[in-house]
């Protein structure tokens, strides 16, 4: 009887997620001018939260490894903005903190956080 199943089988094809999931791909686009400015209105609410809590400040520079010139240097730059956001996404007190404080939803926060850090799976 297993004889007869052996006519039906199919081949063994040699598979990986990346050809099974190829169909899928699509190329990264440039920023829209909307991302770029609402990246930095959210970098930039996230420094004035930082500037009215000291403590916090403390915390943000020891975990980027920034003393005090390095950030007054890097304020304005992509790099920074960047950081501010995934700090504060990354943290949910003080972005629940942030957001109540700046009338901003969380949801908002994390949807300019998942736009800015998207990945192809």
């Amino acid at each position: 009887m297993l004889g007869h199943w052996r006519h039906f089988a199919l081949p063994v094809v040699a598979a990986s997620i990346k050809t099974l999931t190829n169909h899928l791909k699509s190329y990264a686009l440039p920023r829209s001018d909307k991302e770029a400015s609402s990246l930095a209105s959210h970098a930039t609410i996230c420094l004035n939260y930082l500037a009215e809590n000291p403590d916090e400040l403390l915390a943000f520079m020891q975990h980027a490894g920034l003393n005090l010139d390095a950030l007054r240097n890097a304020i304005g730059t992509p790099a920074l903005q960047l950081g501010l956001v995934d700090y504060f996404a990354s943290n949910e007190p003080i972005l629940l903190a942030l957001c109540a404080n700046s009338a901003i939803s969380p949801e908002n926060f994390m949807r300019v956080f998942h736009q800015i850090n998207w990945t192809e799976y």
